[in-house]
């Protein structure tokens, strides 16, 4: 049988003191996040956001034509809907699952009444927000000024750091939907990798064989993203407030 995913699989709703976590609980409802799945569409008001345990979702933007390109990746270290506690009710994004896995779906208005204890909730949340605008911004660097390779190995890496595994399963096709560049740009890139004995690749199965090497492989972005995750995000429960 196997191992049903806590709430404190979630780095956030773990770093919440008990007594906030507890008003939580009772409303937090553990879902299946099945690859592909939409989770919203770009337009749509959000009535839940999703705190992912062993999942991975993309945020992308989508063009007219249907093009797309990923502008973050959110995993166990955040949640899906910051539009809700920012105020905007919907967003211009789409939100895919990128990995299978599971989250727990929380409806918004009680994220909001957490959220307006002004406590550690709304700390927590504008932390976390900060940490994604850091992404999506080293994102769009990344993107105008980095080639394929050097994306992917940021890609790859950001992904890992989300998973409890070092194995990845991903298209080139979807990849290369993510990264808003063509399929034999990325069939190239994995290639090099693999050649390299830095990645196994076959048949939608990546398998990193050598992190080290994917670091230096990669660009500055990367730790970039990283370490300001590390620093806003705290990796223990905050202290209670005083309320």
């Amino acid at each position: 049988m196997l191992d049903v995913p806590k709430p404190q699989q979630n780095h956030l709703l773990a770093a919440l003191p008990a007594q906030s976590l507890e008003r939580l609980l009772p409303y937090l409802e553990l879902i299946p996040l099945p690859l592909g799945e939409v989770l919203y569409e770009s337009g749509d008001i959000l009535h839940h956001v999703y705190f992912p345990t062993d999942s991975i979702v993309s945020l992308l933007y989508v063009m007219e034509d249907g093009a797309s390109a990923e502008i973050s990746v959110v995993g166990n270290e955040g949640l899906i809907g910051i539009a809700v506690f920012m105020g905007g009710e919907s967003t211009p994004s789409r939100a895919i699952v990128q990995s299978a896995g599971h989250a727990y779906r929380l409806p918004c208005q009680r994220l909001k009444d957490e959220f307006n204890r002004h406590g550690e909730m709304l700390q927590l949340m504008l932390r976390y927000t900060q940490a994604l605008i850091t992404q999506m911004a080293q994102t769009a660097v990344c993107n105008r000024h980095h080639s394929i390779d050097q994306q992917l190995c940021r890609w790859l890496l950001l992904s890992l750091d989300r998973l409890q595994d070092n194995q990845l399963t991903m298209t080139q096709e979807l990849i290369a939907n993510m990264l808003g560049v063509r399929r034999e740009g990325v069939t190239d890139a994995a290639g090099k990798l693999q050649r390299l004995g830095v990645i196994e690749y076959s048949r939608g199965h990546i398998t990193v064989l050598d992190r080290a090497a994917l670091e230096q492989l990669s660009c500055e972005c990367y730790a970039v993203v990283k370490k300001e995750t590390d620093r806003l995000l705290p990796s223990e429960p905050l202290p209670p407030t005083d309320e």
